[in-house]
Protein backbone atom coordinates (compact mmCIF):
# COMPACT_ATOMS: atom_id res chain seq x y z
CA UNK A 1 0.00 0.00 0.00
CA UNK A 2 0.91 3.42 -0.72
CA UNK A 3 0.99 4.90 3.23
CA UNK A 4 1.82 8.35 1.52
CA UNK A 5 -0.98 8.76 -0.84
CA UNK A 6 -3.06 7.26 2.70
CA UNK A 7 -2.23 9.80 4.54
CA UNK A 8 -3.08 12.60 1.93
CA UNK A 9 -6.27 10.95 0.80
CA UNK A 10 -6.73 11.25 4.94
CA UNK A 11 -5.27 14.88 5.39
CA UNK A 12 -7.75 15.69 2.32
CA UNK A 13 -10.98 14.28 3.75
CA UNK A 14 -9.98 15.96 7.00
CA UNK A 15 -10.33 19.02 5.70
CA UNK A 16 -13.01 18.61 3.84
CA UNK A 17 -14.71 17.26 7.04
CA UNK A 18 -13.75 20.33 8.66
CA UNK A 19 -14.74 22.77 6.23
CA UNK A 20 -18.73 21.48 6.56
CA UNK A 21 -21.40 20.88 9.12
CA UNK A 22 -21.64 18.19 11.18
CA UNK A 23 -24.28 15.87 9.63
CA UNK A 24 -23.96 12.44 11.09
CA UNK A 25 -23.54 13.55 14.62
CA UNK A 26 -23.72 10.02 16.94
CA UNK A 27 -26.10 9.06 19.65
CA UNK A 28 -26.93 6.43 21.55
CA UNK A 29 -28.71 2.97 19.73
CA UNK A 30 -26.81 4.62 16.61
CA UNK A 31 -25.40 1.29 14.32
CA UNK A 32 -22.38 2.65 11.81
CA UNK A 33 -22.20 0.49 8.80
CA UNK A 34 -18.74 0.93 7.04
CA UNK A 35 -17.06 -0.84 3.78
CA UNK A 36 -13.74 -0.42 1.70
CA UNK A 37 -10.55 -1.85 1.22
CA UNK A 38 -8.04 -3.13 3.42
CA UNK A 39 -4.62 -4.41 3.37
CA UNK A 40 -2.88 -6.53 5.91
CA UNK A 41 1.02 -5.91 6.15
CA UNK A 42 2.43 -8.24 8.27
CA UNK A 43 5.11 -7.36 10.37
CA UNK A 44 6.31 -10.87 10.22
CA UNK A 45 8.65 -13.39 11.80
CA UNK A 46 9.62 -16.66 12.80
CA UNK A 47 11.81 -18.73 15.42
CA UNK A 48 14.54 -21.10 14.60
CA UNK A 49 13.52 -24.79 14.37
CA UNK A 50 16.02 -27.46 14.24
CA UNK A 51 13.16 -29.81 13.12
CA UNK A 52 13.47 -27.80 10.42
CA UNK A 53 16.90 -26.39 9.72
CA UNK A 54 15.91 -23.12 10.30
CA UNK A 55 17.02 -19.68 11.65
CA UNK A 56 15.11 -17.16 13.03
CA UNK A 57 13.20 -14.78 10.84
CA UNK A 58 14.02 -17.15 7.88
CA UNK A 59 10.08 -17.60 7.14
CA UNK A 60 7.92 -14.37 5.60
CA UNK A 61 4.71 -13.55 5.07
CA UNK A 62 3.50 -11.57 2.31
CA UNK A 63 0.53 -8.67 2.45
CA UNK A 64 -2.24 -9.03 1.07
CA UNK A 65 -5.70 -6.66 -0.01
CA UNK A 66 -9.10 -7.45 0.29
CA UNK A 67 -12.67 -6.24 0.82
CA UNK A 68 -14.06 -5.33 4.46
CA UNK A 69 -17.50 -4.87 6.35
CA UNK A 70 -16.98 -3.09 10.05
CA UNK A 71 -20.15 -2.63 12.03
CA UNK A 72 -19.86 -0.37 15.50
CA UNK A 73 -23.12 -0.43 17.61
CA UNK A 74 -22.94 3.04 19.89
CA UNK A 75 -24.16 1.83 23.36
CA UNK A 76 -23.07 4.87 24.47
CA UNK A 77 -22.51 8.61 22.83
CA UNK A 78 -18.91 7.84 22.86
CA UNK A 79 -18.81 3.90 23.25
CA UNK A 80 -19.57 1.48 20.63
CA UNK A 81 -19.24 -1.76 20.01
CA UNK A 82 -17.04 -3.12 16.65
CA UNK A 83 -17.18 -5.88 14.75
CA UNK A 84 -14.62 -6.28 12.05
CA UNK A 85 -15.00 -8.71 8.93
CA UNK A 86 -13.38 -8.92 5.65
CA UNK A 87 -13.72 -11.32 2.37
CA UNK A 88 -10.90 -14.05 3.17
CA UNK A 89 -6.96 -12.89 2.65
CA UNK A 90 -4.00 -14.76 0.32
CA UNK A 91 -0.96 -15.05 1.60
CA UNK A 92 2.36 -16.06 0.00
CA UNK A 93 4.80 -17.98 2.83
CA UNK A 94 8.54 -17.38 1.84
CA UNK A 95 11.20 -18.87 2.95
CA UNK A 96 14.93 -16.70 2.97
CA UNK A 97 17.13 -17.87 0.69
CA UNK A 98 14.28 -20.28 -1.59
CA UNK A 99 11.66 -17.61 -2.36
CA UNK A 100 8.19 -18.41 -2.23
CA UNK A 101 7.84 -21.97 -0.67
CA UNK A 102 3.51 -21.90 0.23
CA UNK A 103 0.55 -20.13 0.53
CA UNK A 104 -2.16 -19.65 3.01
CA UNK A 105 -5.47 -17.84 3.33
CA UNK A 106 -7.03 -16.84 6.70
CA UNK A 107 -9.98 -15.33 7.96
CA UNK A 108 -9.52 -12.63 11.12
CA UNK A 109 -12.73 -11.52 12.66
CA UNK A 110 -11.92 -8.89 15.73
CA UNK A 111 -14.48 -7.86 17.93
CA UNK A 112 -13.76 -4.42 20.27
CA UNK A 113 -14.69 -1.34 22.05
CA UNK A 114 -14.02 2.18 20.12
CA UNK A 115 -13.71 5.41 22.16
CA UNK A 116 -14.97 8.66 19.92
CA UNK A 117 -13.54 11.64 20.80
CA UNK A 118 -15.92 14.14 19.28
CA UNK A 119 -19.35 12.48 18.67
CA UNK A 120 -21.20 15.46 17.68
CA UNK A 121 -18.55 16.62 15.23
CA UNK A 122 -18.38 16.36 11.13
CA UNK A 123 -14.77 14.66 11.90
CA UNK A 124 -14.70 11.89 14.77
CA UNK A 125 -11.52 10.24 15.75
CA UNK A 126 -11.90 6.78 17.74
CA UNK A 127 -9.87 4.55 19.22
CA UNK A 128 -10.14 0.87 20.64
CA UNK A 129 -9.20 -2.52 21.52
CA UNK A 130 -9.85 -5.81 21.12
CA UNK A 131 -10.03 -9.27 20.79
CA UNK A 132 -8.92 -10.69 17.09
CA UNK A 133 -9.34 -14.61 16.37
CA UNK A 134 -7.59 -15.96 13.25
CA UNK A 135 -8.54 -19.04 11.23
CA UNK A 136 -5.79 -20.65 8.68
CA UNK A 137 -7.46 -22.45 5.74
CA UNK A 138 -6.27 -23.67 2.02
CA UNK A 139 -2.87 -24.11 3.05
CA UNK A 140 -0.43 -25.15 0.17
CA UNK A 141 2.94 -26.04 -0.63
CA UNK A 142 5.34 -25.13 -3.58
CA UNK A 143 8.68 -24.71 -4.21
CA UNK A 144 11.18 -26.41 -1.53
CA UNK A 145 8.20 -27.47 0.14
CA UNK A 146 6.47 -29.06 -2.96
CA UNK A 147 4.86 -32.21 -2.01
CA UNK A 148 4.42 -31.99 1.51
CA UNK A 149 1.55 -30.95 3.74
CA UNK A 150 1.44 -27.69 6.13
CA UNK A 151 -1.09 -27.07 8.35
CA UNK A 152 -1.20 -23.55 10.35
CA UNK A 153 -3.03 -22.97 13.77
CA UNK A 154 -5.44 -21.17 14.52
CA UNK A 155 -4.56 -17.68 16.63
CA UNK A 156 -5.96 -16.09 19.42
CA UNK A 157 -4.94 -12.26 20.35
CA UNK A 158 -5.08 -8.50 21.07
CA UNK A 159 -5.92 -5.80 18.82
CA UNK A 160 -5.70 -2.01 19.02
CA UNK A 161 -7.18 0.65 16.48
CA UNK A 162 -6.82 4.53 15.72
CA UNK A 163 -9.43 5.60 13.16
CA UNK A 164 -11.27 8.41 12.15
CA UNK A 165 -14.71 9.40 10.15
CA UNK A 166 -14.89 12.36 8.44
CA UNK A 167 -18.99 13.38 7.00
CA UNK A 168 -18.88 13.62 3.42
CA UNK A 169 -22.89 14.69 3.15
CA UNK A 170 -25.81 14.23 4.97
CA UNK A 171 -25.66 9.90 4.74
CA UNK A 172 -22.39 9.59 4.50
CA UNK A 173 -19.25 9.66 5.94
CA UNK A 174 -15.41 8.69 4.90
CA UNK A 175 -13.40 6.24 7.35
CA UNK A 176 -9.94 5.85 7.57
CA UNK A 177 -8.81 2.99 10.14
CA UNK A 178 -5.64 1.38 11.24
CA UNK A 179 -5.04 -1.40 13.56
CA UNK A 180 -2.57 -3.36 14.61
CA UNK A 181 -2.90 -7.34 15.43
CA UNK A 182 -1.31 -10.06 17.55
CA UNK A 183 -1.19 -13.06 14.95
CA UNK A 184 1.14 -15.88 16.26
CA UNK A 185 0.85 -19.45 15.14
CA UNK A 186 2.44 -22.71 14.63
CA UNK A 187 3.03 -23.96 11.01
CA UNK A 188 3.79 -27.67 10.98
CA UNK A 189 5.25 -29.61 7.84
CA UNK A 190 4.02 -32.97 8.11
CA UNK A 191 7.13 -35.72 8.15
CA UNK A 192 9.33 -32.53 8.52
CA UNK A 193 8.60 -30.65 11.63
CA UNK A 194 7.04 -26.90 13.03
CA UNK A 195 8.04 -23.52 13.82
CA UNK A 196 6.58 -20.68 15.40
CA UNK A 197 5.46 -17.72 13.24
CA UNK A 198 4.67 -14.31 14.36
CA UNK A 199 2.58 -12.13 11.53
CA UNK A 200 1.44 -9.67 13.79
CA UNK A 201 0.39 -7.21 10.95
CA UNK A 202 -0.72 -3.75 10.45
CA UNK A 203 -4.11 -3.46 8.97
CA UNK A 204 -4.77 -0.52 6.93
CA UNK A 205 -8.21 0.04 6.00
CA UNK A 206 -9.98 2.87 3.38
CA UNK A 207 -13.63 3.36 2.89
CA UNK A 208 -16.89 4.98 3.17
CA UNK A 209 -19.79 4.84 5.84
CA UNK A 210 -23.49 5.60 7.10
CA UNK A 211 -25.28 5.58 10.19
CA UNK A 212 -28.71 3.76 10.90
Amino acid sequence: MNYKALLSTIAAATALGLASQPATALEKGDLLLRFGVVNVSPNDGSDASSSLGLGSDDIGVDDDTQLYINATWMFRDNLGLDILGATPFTHDITLDGAGKVGETSHLPPTVGLQYHFSPKESVRPYVGAGINYTTFFSEETTGALAGTDMSLDDSLGLAVQAGVDVDINDDWFFNADLRYMNIETTATIDGLGSVDVQINPWVFGLGVGTTF
